[in-house]
């Protein structure tokens, strides 16, 4: 059975997810490090739809396929700079947040190389792609082969 499209039926709540979305979009968060939060958060979360769009958007930007391919496996590449390290290593906390919260060392790692400020940004981007990938796969959204 095909599923209701929960942006259509619930239109007000789009509107707030989108709020938070044109929050991210204007926020000082580089627009990389935007799409690496959004690419590992889908990773983890495993919504094929959020992934294709924003490995294709990551690539627009000039992000190398090898980074997307090994993005999954960052820690084990010298591919990702300090800053990036931290945003990832926050966003896999963030979105595993049962596994443990977000641990101590983590978030002031982030906020030693960051500032409070953008590891503050950094937070509401990810909770904002969780929330997207859950909508995503909670509907069945699928992505289309591009050609």
């Amino acid at each position: 059975m095909k599923r209701a499209n929960i942006l259509t039926t619930q239109p007000d709540a789009y509107k707030a997810i989108m709020g938070l979305e044109n929050y991210v979009i204007g926020s000082e968060i580089e627009p990389i490090h935007k799409e690496l939060i959004k690419l590992r958060s889908s990773q983890i979360n495993g919504c094929a739809y959020c992934l294709d769009m924003h490995s294709r958007d990551a690539r627009k930007l000039g992000e190398t396929e090898q980074r997307i391919y090994t993005l999954s496996a960052w820690r084990d590449t010298p591919f990702f700079d300090d800053k990036e390290q931290a945003i990832l290593a926050l966003t896999e906390e963030v979105t595993m947040i049962s596994k443990g919260g977000v641990s101590d060392e983590t978030y002031n790692k982030a906020t030693e190389l960051l500032g409070a400020k953008y590891v503050g940004q950094v937070i509401m981007a990810i909770i904002t792609i969780n929330a997207w990938n859950r909508i995503a796969i909670s509907s069945h959204f699928q992505p289309t082969l591009q050609k």
